[in-house]
Order: C-alpha cells, then sequence, then structure tokens
C-alpha cells in the first residue's frame, strides 16, 4: 500500500487568496491518453458481471482552473533584485558578527525564517569553526550557560557534526537528574527540549533531558505573565519538536511569531517576507506545470476509483526540496507519486486478482490501459529528461524499480483476496517496498547532478540507505494509517 497523504497545506501566502474546487470524474469508458512518448489506448468496458470494492475517496477540492490562475508578479526581475541586494546585506552581517552566540542565534533565525539555503557556504564555515574550538579547549562564551550549549548542539548535529550528549552532564546533580536551578532558564529549557529530539539510540542523557524540559515547559504555560513570543515558542515546541517540522510550512509559522519579537532584526524579516512570497512564486509555477500534465493524462477523470490527489502530492515534495532550483526534482517527484496513488488504487481497490497478476506483466484488460499507458509514457518522458542531462539511458533502472512495486502490490492484493494473514518477517519485508520509498528514490538519484552510469550499476535496493529509508517511511505511514482507521471505526 502506498504513501497516504491527509493532510493539503493552508493558503501561506503574504497575499490571501481564497481557494476554490469541484471535481467532474467521469465512468470508465471511451478512455484515451496521447502522450509525448507514443502510446495510445481507447476501451470500452462494461463491469457489470464484476462485483468490485470502492474506498469512496472524496474528489479533490483543487479545481484546475483555479490553480492555473494562481500567479504572481513575485517572479519578476524588481523584486529579485530587491532579494538580491538584502540577501548580500544579510551575509555582511554574518560575516561581521564576532560572538559565536550570536551566530549561532542568527544561523537559528535564518533556518527557521527559511532563509538559510542562501547561506550554506556561511554557515558552514561558521559552524566549523565553532566545533573545532569546541574541541580543542573550554569556551567560556557556553560556559555554564544551557540555552547556548543546547543551541550549539542542535545545529551542529543538525548539519552532522559529531557532538557527544556529554556536553549536558555538566548542568546534572550528582544523582543524575537536571540540575532544579535551570528550572528558572525558560530559554535553556526550551532549546534543551528540542535539542532532545536529535538524540540517538541508547543516549539515555538526552531522554532524561526531554522529559526534564517538557515537565518544566508545561509548568512554565501555566503562567498568566509569560511573555506572548515565549509562550508561543513552547506551545509550538510542545505540539511537535522543531525537528520533525516541515520547514517551508515552520518558516510561514515563525515569520509572523517573529514579527512580535521585541529584538527582532528589520532586514531579516524585511528578506524573510520577500523570499518567502518569491519562493511561493516558484512553487506556483511548477503546481501549474504539474496540472496541466495531470489534466493531459486523464487518471484523475478516467479512473474514479482512485485517489486524486495532486495537490497532496506536490505538498509532499515541497517537504522534501523547498530550494527553489529544485524544480525539476519536484516536478518528476509529483508526477511519480501521483501515478504510484494511481497504480496502488488499482491494486488496493479495483482491480481483481486476475486483471491484477495480467497489469503486473503487463498483459492487460482493456480499462486498465489508460493507467499503464499513462504510467508508460511518463516514466519515459522523465528518463528522457534524464538522458538529455546525463548522457546516458535511466529506463532500464527505472523499469526494474517500478516492476518490483507493482510486484509488491500483487502480493498484498493476493493476501487480500485469499484472505491470508502474512506473519511480521512477510509483511514487513513485502511492505517496504510497496510504500513506494525504492522508486521515489530511484527517481531522486537519477535527477540529482551526482547520478552516473556506475553508480546505477552498483546501487542496490537492500543498501542501508534504500532499507531504512523504506522501512521508517512504511512504519510512519503504517502509524499513520492505523490512527485513520480507528477514528473511521469509531465515527461508523
Amino acid at each position: 500500500m502506498a504513501l497516504r497523504l491527509l493532510t493539503v497545506a493552508p493558503s501561506s501566502s503574504f497575499i490571501r487568496a481564497n481557494r476554490k474546487g469541484t471535481s467532474n470524474r467521469s465512468n470508465v469508458s471511451n478512455l484515451s491518453v496521447v502522450g509525448a512518448s507514443k502510446a495510445v489506448a481507447t476501451a470500452n468496458v462494461s463491469d457489470k458481471k464484476i462485483v468490485r470494492r470502492s474506498a469512496k475517496y472524496h474528489p479533490p477540492i483543487w479545481e484546475y482552473d483555479f490553480i492555473q490562475s494562481l500567479k504572481s508578479d513575485y517572479l519578476g526581475e524588481s523584486f529579485n533584485e530587491q532579494a538580491i541586494r538584502l540577501v548580500g546585506e544579510v551575509r555582511m552581517m554574518l560575516e561581521n558578527v564576532m560572538d559565536p552566540l550570536e551566530k549561532l542565534e542568527l544561523i537559528d533565525s535564518l533556518q527557521r525564517l527559511g532563509l538559510s539555503y542562501h547561506f550554506k557556504n556561511e554557515t558552514k564555515r561558521i559552524l566549523e569553526d565553532i566545533h573545532l574550538r569546541a574541541d580543542q579547549s573550554k569556551a567560556l562564551w557556553k560556559e555554564g550557560n544551557l540555552y547556548a550549549t543546547a543551541l550549539e548542539f542542535r545545529l551542529l548535529r543538525q548539519h552532522g557534526y559529531n557532538v557527544t550528549q556529554e556536553i549536558f552532564s555538566g548542568f546534572m546533580d550528582e544523582m543524575g537528574n537536571f540540575k532544579s536551578s535551570l528550572c528558572k532558564d525558560c530559554k535553556g529549557l526550551l532549546n534543551l527540549y528540542e535539542a532532545s529530539h536529535l538524540s540517538m539510540e541508547g543516549e539515555g542523557i538526552l531522554d532524561i533531558a526531554r522529559d526534564f524540559a517538557a515537565k518544566q515547559l508545561q509548568q512554565y504555560l501555566k503562567q498568566k505573565k509569560l511573555d506572548e513570543y515565549v509562550r508561543m515558542l513552547m506551545e509550538h515546541a510542545l505540539e511537535l519538536p522543531l525537528h520533525w517540522r516541515v520547514s517551508r510550512l515552520e518558516a510561514r509559522w515563525f515569520i509572523d511569531v517573529y514579527e512580535k519579537r521585541e529584538e527582532r532584526n528589520p532586514m531579516l524579516l524585511e528578506l524573510a517576507k520577500l523570499d518567502f512570497n518569491i519562493v511561493q512564486a516558484v512553487h506556483q509555477d511548477d503546481l501549474r506545470y504539474v496540472s496541466k500534465w495531470w489534466r493531459d493524462i486523464g487518471l484523475g477523470e478516467k479512473l474514479p476509483f482512485a485517489r486524486d490527489r495532486l495537490m497532496e502530492n506536490f505538498l509532499w515534495t515541497m517537504g522534501v526540496a523547498f530550494d527553489p532550483h529544485f524544480g525539476n526534482l519536484r516536478r518528476t517527484l509529483t508526477k511519480i507519486a501521483a501515478l504510484i496513488t494511481s497504480t496502488d488504487d488499482v491494486y488496493d481497490v479495483y482491480g481483481t486478482l486476475d486483471e491484477l497478476g495480467l497489469f503486473t506483466q503487463a498483459l492487460l484488460p482493456e480499462y486498465m490501459k489508460i493507467c499503464f499507458f499513462a504510467l508508460y509514457n511518463s516514466i519515459n518522458e522523465i528518463a528522457f529528461g534524464d538522458l538529455k542531462e546525463h548522457g546516458f539511458p535511466t529506463i532500464p533502472f527505472l523499469k526494474k524499480a517500478w516492476a518490483e512495486l507493482c510486484k509488491s502490490y500483487l502480493v498484498e492484493a493476493k493476501w487480500y483476496h485469499s484472505g491470508y494473514i502474512p506473519t511480521f518477517k512477510e509483511y514487513i519485508d513485502n511492505a517496504r517496498i510497496s510504500i513506494a520509498a525504492p522508486v521515489i528514490l530511484s527517481h531522486v538519484f537519477v535527477s540529482s547532478n551526482v547520478a552516473t552510469k556506475e553508480c546505477l550499476e552498483y546501487w542496490k535496493d537492500d543498501s542501508n540507505l534504500i532499507y531504512c529509508s523504506s522501512m521508517i517511511l512504511r512504519l510512519v505511514d503504517d502509524l499513520g494509517t492505523s490512527m485513520v482507521c480507528n477514528i473511521c471505526t469509531l465515527l461508523s
């Protein structure tokens, strides 16, 4: 079963717009696909003698005409020039700051405001310097300062530096508990809580830190005179820690919060608002492109039993890569996610076991050709783009990934139709593939600028990178699906 996409992003621009959505989804008849790569199918289908399941998915709420109407002046040259000027001024600010704690605070603000992608080199240079100096001698700027220590720990770990949890041992008493005097350090507790979520297995100090900080922050929230800015940060962290949040949605939230901060930097705030709108305009351009592609291939209308979730799929790709320079990756991943969703519903919801066996072998009954040829045409189009970019064919590599995905779907369909309950090992070995992570990661890799023919030959789905990523996505997805199923059971 493929990834379940359950949320839709709220309207988040600084220029408000009302969304509008209707859906006209026809029955499966007179199907036709005309794609760039040249496969066409038409069919008339009668399903009178076949009892088919229905998941009763709701239609999309985002209308095609509305999506195509999304236009923004922020792609104009004047806004781009203004952004370049402000980025240069902030870069100078980074260079001129001398105090290590101020540097870390500035990096943290840039990250939360969604601006850090402009300053990757500066951030790396600052963090490398702080990490090296931390190993050389005792840093006076953070000695006895829980806030500074926790902020340093979180940023260094977030950027891949090796930092031991023992950095917090100086804040603990002889019994192995955090000192009671820290209960008065509001900023320190908040940053300790955020830092604790970057723990690794077996790091007991960070487990203790998380429980201690959470308890103290909850006590702070009961105070009536708590500063509004601090209260918002605390409630936000306890709801969901920063490390688990989607960076672009976090930026939209934090811009409003940062504006309420007394010691805010007006230049950062101006750049954050401008940059958010520029990046959003780029995303809207990507969305218009994939929306037109989705309408042209016709799956949304011609397969009424399947989820029509283009917007949710696009939102997911923004979480993977929001940087405006990654437009081609967002477009490709949206296509892949939409095709995975439709193919998953063919296996999960509509197809009979005999039909699904034929689909897996690509010997199709007529009604399935709409899905097959949409998949065939789209993957060939993507592979052709990869060929032009890298100079070698990727279609055999991608074909193998998609074949494995369809085989995993067929296994799940056989289990359902036969009433078989798999063992945990049988389930998880198949489910890590049916979550579609190997397919998605395959497309991400061939769309990157590091893909080579030699690398493709050594790519293995059971490597630690692919295996662990797939397992994490599968288990998290199952937790979410289980919660939804329980809610639906209670409501019914």
